[in-house]
């Protein structure tokens, strides 16, 4: 997987999803790190909701939850470099920065863990139900581990 993110280097975190879903071709993401006005902004203009949040992903493809992703199947979603583009990532550093505090780990650790949530949701999967949650939480932490950044 290719990660673009100006901000921050990424490209563990990219290696790390290598293997992780099925695809005849690349995959690509884009990670932008934005203030809390700006996620604020972002999450009231696309979502309603008037509230800084931490991550928000904007999916490219639908209905792709566990699937085969074909490159044929998707000829709009190719970017420059011959990858199936995913999404874009906002990710809020200031929220980052508390939440890494909050539970006691890294800045860096907090930003890979939002990357990783954010790229499951661009791959559909959700949170929203239990069953979701049982589903998707697994897949978080098999990327952390790969990272060395798993839970204590």
């Amino acid at each position: 997987m290719n990660i673009y993110c100006d901000q921050f280097d990424f490209s563990p975190l990219a290696e790390a999803f290598d293997g992780e879903v099925e695809s005849d071709c690349g995959l690509s993401a884009e990670i932008v790190l934005v203030e809390a006005e700006e996620i604020r902004r972002l999450n009231r203009e696309t979502r309603g909701n008037d509230a800084v949040t931490d991550v928000l992903s904007y999916p490219s493809l639908e209905h792709i939850r566990g699937v085969m992703l074909k490159k044929d199947d998707f000829p709009a979603d190719i970017d420059e470099e011959g990858n199936l583009f995913l999404g874009s990532i906002a990710i809020c550093t200031e929220r980052a920065r508390e939440q890494a505090e909050e539970y006691g780990h890294s800045f860096e650790r907090e930003l890979h863990y939002l990357a990783t949530h954010g790229l499951w949701h661009l791959l559909g999967y959700d949170h929203m139900t239990e069953e979701d949650k049982r589903e998707m939480r697994p897949l978080e932490e098999r990327i952390l581990k790969k990272l060395g950044l798993a839970r204590d």
